[in-house]
């Protein structure tokens, strides 16, 4: 992508931390195994989030909550016990003009209401032409099903218009990208524009998507759009004594980025508990992925309640100016440097066990079922492995 951007768009793509999120929607036909994903890096005032289990009315499902929200009100992105998943970004070109008598903002408490009781793409159609102008929404939601469903369905307070990820004439790669605007919107509003740039470019070198791909590369893009700068890339600094900064806006990746889940479905005749959550709940850089299912919440692992703090520990040091706009500038060396010595230089290759050992697990369920003494063994090896690369690697512990 080259840039010939106006001054008009740069200024719409710099928006307040809490209105902006990346997210795509990939179809099978896209990904390197046949099965739909469904992306949300998610940012927010909130950086403190929870992966909680819920027994819904008809379904259950595990997604991502607030720390704050002790009931687990509003669910941000998560997926339930057959095979439906949801996400979503703000979006601030819809409803232009448009009044409604409930309040704005109610994507949490749609997302949980829809995962409690949708199983596939027209259960989710059925639910909002069910209740048209009863939900203040102006979002993307992301939304794949255990059916090979996959699609973007721009909702404002009174309608939606829908983006089948299938058809090729709307997905020509067969997968979309969302930021903070809407294509059904009002032209040149909105945010987000060079992150949804950034990461298209980055979507269009892959021959096909991968869940390696996207935790790598995607949820850790560090190239900025419009600057083409990539702090992962050469001159990098020397090591983590060198103490250049470098200003920290406008990447996908961004001071207020909270949390990750990508969510991998499964093939039409598989089972939809094998759906998996890939959860990076934290600031992504520095925060290792917990691979969950939504089997029951005595299995969820417990280490992912506490990972969130230990992250937000680390993120600390990438930010050690705490005066004025401190939170804008970023300490390059403590994230990666030529000495291999960064938190991302540590977190990556430490991740790429975690994604082995979980695919080797995958198979082996595909073929034979999930079952729960065998979640249970290898929960236990994750925690173990998570706590000991936090403490040994990076020198952070893991509170039990």
């Amino acid at each position: 992508m080259h840039h010939h951007f106006t001054i008009a768009l740069l200024l719409l793509s710099f928006v307040a931390p809490g209105m902006s999120c990346t997210s795509a929607v990939v179809s099978g036909e896209a990904t390197d195994d046949g099965r739909p994903l469904l992306w949300k890096h998610r940012d927010t005032g909130d950086v403190e989030n929870k992966l909680v289990y819920v027994e819904g009315s008809k379904y259950d499902f595990v997604g991502v909550a607030n720390r704050v929200d002790s009931l687990s009100r509003q669910i941000w992105m998560g997926s339930n016990e057959v095979g439906f998943a949801i996400m979503n970004t703000a979006s601030y070109n819809l409803n232009q003009g448009q009044v409604c008598d409930v309040p704005d903002d109610q994507e949490g408490l749609f997302m949980r209401a829809v995962l409690e009781v949708c199983s596939d793409l027209d259960d989710f159609e059925a639910f909002m032409d069910s209740s048209v102008g009863t939900w203040g929404l102006a979002a993307n939601f992301g939304v794949i099903d255990a059916r090979g469903g996959a699609a973007y369905y721009e909702k404002g307070y009174y309608d939606y218009t829908k983006y089948d990820v299938s058809d090729s004439e709307i997905a020509p790669r067969g997968y979309l990208i969302r930021t903070n605007f809407s294509v059904s919107g009002t032209e040149d509003k909105g945010y987000g524009f060079i992150r949804h740039g950034v990461t298209s470019e980055l979507f269009n070198e892959q021959n096909a998507i991968s869940v390696d791909f996207i935790l790598e590369a995607a949820t850790r893009n560090l190239k900025h759009g419009l600057l083409d700068k990539d702090l992962r890339s050469d001159p990098l600094p020397l090591d983590r004594s060198d103490e250049k900064y470098v200003l920290f806006q406008d990447y996908v990746v961004r001071t207020a980025s909270a949390s990750t889940l990508l969510i991998q479905g499964v093939l039409p005749d598989e089972d939809p508990q094998l759906t998996t959550l890939w959860t990076v709940l934290g600031w992504q850089p520095v925060t290792l992925v917990t691979p969950v299912w939504v089997k029951s919440a005595a299995l969820l692992p417990d280490l992912v309640l506490s990972i969130n703090a230990a992250a937000m520990e680390l993120k600390a040091s990438c930010f050690p100016v705490k005066r004025g706009n401190g939170q804008d500038y970023l300490l390059h060396s403590q994230l990666t440097n030529q000495a291999g010595t960064g938190l991302l230089d540590i977190i990556l290759p430490a991740e790429q066990k975690i994604v082995q050992k979980t695919k080797a697990m995958q198979t082996k369920w595909r073929k034979k079922g999930l079952r729960d003494r065998e979640l249970k063994k290898y929960n236990k090896w994750l925690e173990s492995y998570i706590r000991k690369t936090y403490e040994k690697d990076l020198g952070q512990g893991i509170g039990e």
